[in-house]
């Protein structure tokens, strides 16, 4: 991170409006014309940090100021990256949460978050009021669009009070001051808020420029959202895609193409259900990205060999795919380009090896702790296990988030306290270091199937059963049978294989599984029409909801 101990993660921006005032910082659709060419609208980056000042005037006369929690749901467009920047300049700090998650989930997310200010889009407007959303907490809110009959003023109108105020200073937010609340996905249980800091953020930013060397002027194509709030801070142009973006297994890879054509897009970030969906596209049609295209960076899930060989096919010369491994509480914690996963590590991962995902960044001290389901208070280096042997995947460093927001319990079940102050994060994640010092990633501890000789582990076994032709993913499961486990293995098949015969695959699966010990002895298979997935990256397999289905079976 910068030696600057006093800053605000939105001062990138008045900086990079100094350096390049005229270039693009985003591009929106806007519809098609006569001739059904795409059209767009966008921000220069002067027009964006003149807007979130205009912006940020008006929320402070309104009474939205520096450290109110301020919920923020709405559709990326321009106004959403103006709405961002502008509460960070006032120092307040966003909630943000997936609207996908459903609406019993967001109804606790926010009461935990308790935010004192509301600004949405006028259907998110509608069900707060009737979802009584935070309706204990909130004293302000603003509607983006028409307003309704649940009062508040409208962003025309806050723009309005900002053009008629005296310019101000944004707030002089310290590092370690509360920048952002942000959910995790809830893909392995209820989201949870991460509590961001702003010298969280700017390590964050650092160190993902530094990692993967993105150059102000780049044009990147982001298909998750908060991601493309990284991209003002770099100097990036970001191009914003018109599409679901809680479905983006069903994205329309012929639009993107479209983008990257007319925006000359240097990198793509997607997840791998996504990228999926576009390099099989890409093959089936003979398709390749612009030779501007130089990086692809994915997460959520490890993306699985026929993906990374299909999006390398797409690729120009020298292109490179990067899929780092963190989480929302801590990111990036390690990475390893994709050419080195099929050249090296992934006849591994077929063998049981589970999936590397690199080598530690170097800023993050990465620790791989005896498996244990309970909090731990305190650090010690005798929790720390020797190289080769699996366990709980731990990070201490600038970029971990340090607590859950109004969640005690879940803030003592993952973080560790060290003797000088500093928090180290449970990742919730087991894997192992192996003799080169590179991570390896066993999947999710709370998805360990525990038998009676052995333990088995998510990612390893699956990996083994996943070489199957028909196989597009499988998922191991445990379930009760009269206070013994039994292992049950689901798979789901490509599509162009589920008419194959259930008894016949189960056959080759159980032959498949007899040649590794830890697979050996997974006898009951089950096949599923489609996984149920996260609604953030439609790329991690809700393990839990097997279990149940398997157990009802």
């Amino acid at each position: 991170m910068s030696a600057r101990t006093s800053f605000n993660i939105a001062s990138t921006l008045p900086e990079m409006a100094a350096k390049q005032p005229y270039t693009p910082a985003i591009f929106y659709p806007a519809g098609r014309d006569a001739n059904g060419k795409r059209r767009y609208t966008h921000y220069t980056y002067a027009q964006l940090d003149h807007d979130s000042d205009v912006i940020a005037r008006g929320l402070e006369a309104i009474g939205i100021t520096r450290g109110m929690r301020t919920t923020l749901m709405v559709t990326p467009s321009l106004e959403f990256f103006a709405l961002t920047f502008a509460i960070f300049k006032v120092g307040a700090v966003p909630v943000l949460v997936d609207p996908g998650i459903g609406l019993k989930s967001l109804k606790a997310c926010l009461g935990r978050a308790a935010p004192e200010a509301f600004i949405g889009i006028p259907k998110a407007h509608i069900a707060r009021v009737l979802f009584g959303w935070a309706k204990g907490t909130l004293k302000q809110w603003v509607t983006v669009g028409r307003k309704g009959p649940w009062g508040g003023v409208t962003l025309e109108h806050v723009k309005a009070l900002g053009r008629a105020a005296d310019p101000k200073p944004m707030a002089p937010t310290a590092a370690d001051e509360v920048a952002a609340i942000l959910f995790t996905s809830g893909s392995t249980g209820p989201p949870k808020g991460a509590v961001y800091t702003h010298g969280t953020f700017m390590t964050q930013v650092e160190t993902i420029r530094d990692m993967y060397g993105i150059r102000p002027g780049e044009v990147d194509l982001p298909t998750f959202p908060l991601f493309a709030l990284f991209d003002p801070a770099l100097g990036v142009t970001t191009v914003v895609p018109e599409m679901d973006f809680t479905k983006p297994a069903q994205v329309d890879p012929s639009m993107l193409m479209e983008l990257m054509r007319d925006f000359g897009v240097t990198m793509m970030f997607g997840s791998p259900a996504l990228l999926t969906t576009v390099s099989r596209w890409g093959e089936a049609n003979d398709v390749a990205f612009p030779d501007t295209l130089k990086r692809v960076i994915s997460a959520g899930a490890p993306m699985p060999d026929h993906v990374l060989k299909r999006i390398y096919a797409m690729l120009p010369e020298g292109g490179e795919v990067h899929p780092p491994y963190g989480a929302t509480e801590s990111l990036p914690v390690a990475t390893l380009p994709g050419s080195e996963i099929l050249g090296d590590t992934w006849p591994r991962t077929e063998q049981g090896a589970g999936v590397c995902v690199g080598r530690t960044v170097h800023n993050v001290d990465v620790r791989v702790i005896r498996i244990d389901d309970g909090p731990i208070e305190q650090w010690s280096d005798d929790l720390a296990l020797p190289q080769g042997e699996i366990g709980e995947i731990t990070v201490a460093g600038p970029q971990v988030t340090t607590a859950y927001f109004g969640d005690e319990e879940k803030t003592r079940g993952a973080k560790i306290r060290h003797a000088d102050g500093t928090v180290r994060h449970r990742m919730g994640d087991v894997g192992y270091f192996d003799e080169t010092g590179r991570l390896w990633f066993c999947g999710r501890k709370r998805h360990r199937v525990e038998l009676g000789d052995r333990t088995l582990f998510t990612i390893p076994v699956e990996g083994v059963f996943n070489t199957h032709p028909k196989v597009f993913r499988s998922a191991i499961v445990g379930v009760d049978r009269g206070g013994v486990t039994e292992p049950v293995l689901w798979v789901e098949l490509w599509p162009e294989h589920r008419g194959t015969d259930h008894a016949a695959l189960a056959d080759e699966l159980r032959a498949i599984g007899a040649k590794h010990d830890h697979t050996a002895g997974i006898e009951r298979v089950l096949v599923h029409d489609g996984f149920p997935v996260d609604i953030r990256h439609n790329a991690k397999i809700n393990r839990e909801l097997l279990a149940v289905e398997a157990a009802r079976r």
